[in-house]
Protein backbone atom coordinates (compact mmCIF):
# COMPACT_ATOMS: atom_id res chain seq x y z
CA UNK A 1 0.00 0.00 0.00
CA UNK A 2 2.69 2.48 1.03
CA UNK A 3 4.64 1.84 -2.39
CA UNK A 4 1.59 2.47 -4.69
CA UNK A 5 1.13 5.69 -2.52
CA UNK A 6 4.71 6.85 -3.86
CA UNK A 7 4.26 5.37 -6.99
CA UNK A 8 1.05 7.32 -7.04
CA UNK A 9 2.33 10.87 -6.08
CA UNK A 10 5.11 10.26 -8.60
CA UNK A 11 3.26 9.67 -11.74
CA UNK A 12 0.53 12.90 -10.74
CA UNK A 13 3.92 14.87 -10.09
CA UNK A 14 6.47 14.09 -12.80
CA UNK A 15 3.20 14.26 -15.30
CA UNK A 16 2.52 17.60 -13.58
CA UNK A 17 5.79 18.61 -15.33
CA UNK A 18 5.07 18.17 -18.74
CA UNK A 19 3.30 15.17 -20.90
CA UNK A 20 5.96 12.37 -20.84
CA UNK A 21 6.66 8.53 -22.67
CA UNK A 22 5.78 5.36 -20.36
CA UNK A 23 9.88 5.26 -20.67
CA UNK A 24 10.83 8.37 -19.49
CA UNK A 25 8.39 8.62 -17.05
CA UNK A 26 9.44 5.17 -15.35
CA UNK A 27 13.22 6.59 -15.97
CA UNK A 28 12.39 9.97 -13.75
CA UNK A 29 10.93 7.70 -10.92
CA UNK A 30 13.78 5.72 -10.95
CA UNK A 31 16.08 8.32 -10.69
CA UNK A 32 14.04 9.61 -7.57
CA UNK A 33 13.60 6.57 -6.08
CA UNK A 34 14.65 3.51 -7.91
CA UNK A 35 17.91 3.12 -5.57
CA UNK A 36 15.22 2.17 -2.34
CA UNK A 37 12.26 0.61 -4.94
CA UNK A 38 13.12 -0.04 -8.16
CA UNK A 39 10.33 0.52 -10.81
CA UNK A 40 8.85 -2.46 -12.38
CA UNK A 41 6.74 -2.58 -15.95
CA UNK A 42 4.55 -4.62 -13.31
CA UNK A 43 4.29 -1.94 -11.11
CA UNK A 44 4.06 0.91 -13.26
CA UNK A 45 1.66 -0.02 -15.72
CA UNK A 46 -0.91 -1.09 -13.70
CA UNK A 47 -1.21 2.12 -11.70
CA UNK A 48 -1.30 3.79 -14.77
CA UNK A 49 -4.35 2.25 -16.13
CA UNK A 50 -6.14 2.83 -12.61
CA UNK A 51 -5.10 6.54 -12.81
CA UNK A 52 -6.67 6.55 -16.60
CA UNK A 53 -9.55 5.11 -14.98
CA UNK A 54 -9.94 7.57 -12.58
CA UNK A 55 -9.75 10.24 -15.31
CA UNK A 56 -6.50 11.48 -13.68
CA UNK A 57 -4.52 11.23 -17.30
CA UNK A 58 -4.91 10.35 -20.70
CA UNK A 59 -2.79 8.81 -22.98
CA UNK A 60 -2.48 10.09 -26.98
CA UNK A 61 0.20 9.30 -29.93
CA UNK A 62 2.53 11.61 -31.32
CA UNK A 63 4.74 11.70 -33.60
CA UNK A 64 8.10 9.45 -32.93
CA UNK A 65 11.35 8.78 -34.75
CA UNK A 66 11.42 7.19 -38.26
CA UNK A 67 7.67 7.74 -38.22
CA UNK A 68 6.98 5.42 -35.58
CA UNK A 69 4.29 6.95 -33.33
CA UNK A 70 4.70 6.79 -29.30
CA UNK A 71 2.49 6.81 -26.37
CA UNK A 72 2.78 10.19 -24.23
CA UNK A 73 0.71 10.41 -20.96
CA UNK A 74 -0.71 13.67 -20.11
CA UNK A 75 -2.00 14.70 -17.09
CA UNK A 76 -6.21 15.97 -16.87
CA UNK A 77 -7.22 18.89 -14.65
CA UNK A 78 -8.66 16.28 -12.41
CA UNK A 79 -5.45 14.98 -12.34
CA UNK A 80 -3.16 18.46 -11.06
CA UNK A 81 -6.29 18.69 -8.70
CA UNK A 82 -6.01 15.01 -7.52
CA UNK A 83 -1.80 16.03 -7.17
CA UNK A 84 -2.33 19.13 -5.06
CA UNK A 85 -5.39 17.09 -2.71
CA UNK A 86 -2.47 14.37 -2.56
CA UNK A 87 0.32 17.33 -1.51
CA UNK A 88 -2.21 19.18 0.66
CA UNK A 89 -3.18 15.78 2.64
CA UNK A 90 -0.69 13.56 2.78
CA UNK A 91 -0.70 10.27 4.06
CA UNK A 92 0.75 9.64 7.14
CA UNK A 93 2.99 7.16 6.07
CA UNK A 94 4.74 10.12 3.78
CA UNK A 95 4.83 11.98 6.79
CA UNK A 96 7.00 9.29 8.98
CA UNK A 97 9.15 7.51 6.44
CA UNK A 98 11.61 9.39 5.51
CA UNK A 99 12.29 8.01 2.15
CA UNK A 100 8.34 8.78 1.98
CA UNK A 101 8.72 12.00 3.01
CA UNK A 102 11.67 12.88 0.38
CA UNK A 103 9.79 12.12 -2.44
CA UNK A 104 6.81 14.32 -1.54
CA UNK A 105 9.21 17.35 -1.00
CA UNK A 106 10.17 16.58 -4.58
CA UNK A 107 6.17 18.15 -5.53
CA UNK A 108 5.73 20.10 -2.42
CA UNK A 109 6.71 22.90 -4.40
CA UNK A 110 3.76 22.55 -6.74
CA UNK A 111 1.16 23.37 -3.80
CA UNK A 112 0.22 27.47 -4.53
CA UNK A 113 -0.29 28.24 -0.86
CA UNK A 114 2.34 28.49 1.13
CA UNK A 115 0.13 28.18 3.89
CA UNK A 116 -0.28 23.94 2.97
CA UNK A 117 3.23 23.57 2.70
CA UNK A 118 3.97 25.12 5.97
CA UNK A 119 1.00 22.69 7.40
CA UNK A 120 2.99 19.78 5.93
CA UNK A 121 6.51 20.50 6.95
CA UNK A 122 4.93 20.91 10.65
CA UNK A 123 3.41 17.64 10.83
CA UNK A 124 6.83 16.23 9.83
CA UNK A 125 8.56 18.54 12.40
CA UNK A 126 5.75 17.55 15.27
CA UNK A 127 6.73 13.87 13.98
CA UNK A 128 10.35 14.14 15.38
CA UNK A 129 9.08 15.46 18.83
CA UNK A 130 7.71 11.61 19.41
CA UNK A 131 10.40 9.47 20.92
CA UNK A 132 11.39 6.85 18.88
CA UNK A 133 14.27 4.36 17.99
CA UNK A 134 14.61 0.94 15.79
CA UNK A 135 15.66 -1.00 19.30
CA UNK A 136 13.41 -1.08 22.13
CA UNK A 137 13.88 -2.16 26.35
CA UNK A 138 9.95 -2.63 28.28
CA UNK A 139 8.68 0.01 25.16
CA UNK A 140 11.49 2.32 25.95
CA UNK A 141 13.24 3.55 22.43
CA UNK A 142 17.18 2.66 23.30
CA UNK A 143 19.37 5.49 22.47
CA UNK A 144 23.23 5.20 20.91
CA UNK A 145 25.13 5.45 23.80
CA UNK A 146 23.43 2.08 25.22
CA UNK A 147 24.28 -0.24 22.32
CA UNK A 148 26.94 -2.12 23.20
CA UNK A 149 26.63 -3.61 19.60
CA UNK A 150 29.19 -1.03 17.22
CA UNK A 151 26.86 -1.72 14.24
CA UNK A 152 23.76 -1.01 16.55
CA UNK A 153 25.27 1.95 18.30
CA UNK A 154 25.72 3.24 14.40
CA UNK A 155 22.95 3.00 13.40
CA UNK A 156 21.31 4.89 15.87
CA UNK A 157 23.95 7.17 15.61
CA UNK A 158 23.75 7.82 12.01
CA UNK A 159 19.93 8.30 12.92
CA UNK A 160 20.25 10.58 15.44
CA UNK A 161 22.51 12.71 12.66
CA UNK A 162 19.94 12.54 9.72
CA UNK A 163 17.41 14.07 12.45
CA UNK A 164 19.39 16.54 13.71
CA UNK A 165 19.92 17.32 10.07
CA UNK A 166 16.34 17.35 8.93
CA UNK A 167 15.28 19.33 12.20
CA UNK A 168 17.34 22.29 11.15
CA UNK A 169 16.17 22.22 8.16
CA UNK A 170 12.92 22.40 8.49
CA UNK A 171 12.66 24.67 11.36
CA UNK A 172 14.44 27.06 8.64
CA UNK A 173 12.44 26.61 6.18
CA UNK A 174 9.14 26.98 7.87
CA UNK A 175 9.97 30.12 9.62
CA UNK A 176 11.06 31.42 5.83
CA UNK A 177 7.33 30.66 4.94
CA UNK A 178 5.93 32.44 8.12
CA UNK A 179 7.76 35.41 7.12
CA UNK A 180 6.47 34.94 3.76
CA UNK A 181 3.00 34.46 4.61
CA UNK A 182 3.52 37.86 7.21
CA UNK A 183 4.51 39.80 4.54
CA UNK A 184 1.33 39.00 2.15
CA UNK A 185 -0.74 39.23 5.23
CA UNK A 186 0.87 42.90 5.86
CA UNK A 187 0.13 43.34 2.02
CA UNK A 188 -3.02 42.28 1.73
CA UNK A 189 -3.90 44.75 5.31
CA UNK A 190 -2.23 48.08 2.66
CA UNK A 191 -4.04 47.22 -0.33
CA UNK A 192 -7.34 46.89 1.87
CA UNK A 193 -6.67 50.40 3.82
CA UNK A 194 -5.53 51.64 0.35
CA UNK A 195 -8.40 50.80 -1.22
CA UNK A 196 -11.32 53.12 -1.57
CA UNK A 197 -13.97 53.05 1.73
CA UNK A 198 -10.91 51.07 3.17
CA UNK A 199 -9.47 51.50 6.75
CA UNK A 200 -12.41 52.47 8.38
Amino acid sequence: MGELIVLTLCILGFLAEEPLHAYELRARISGLSGHIRPVSDGALYPALNRLRAAGFLERHEEPGRGGTPRQVLTLTDAGHAELLRRLAGPAELEITDRNSFMILLAFLGRLPDPADQLRVLRRRLAFYDQPASYFYADSRPLRAAEMTDRFRRGMLSIAAETKRADMRWLRQIITELEQELGREGDQLRRDSEAAPGGGG
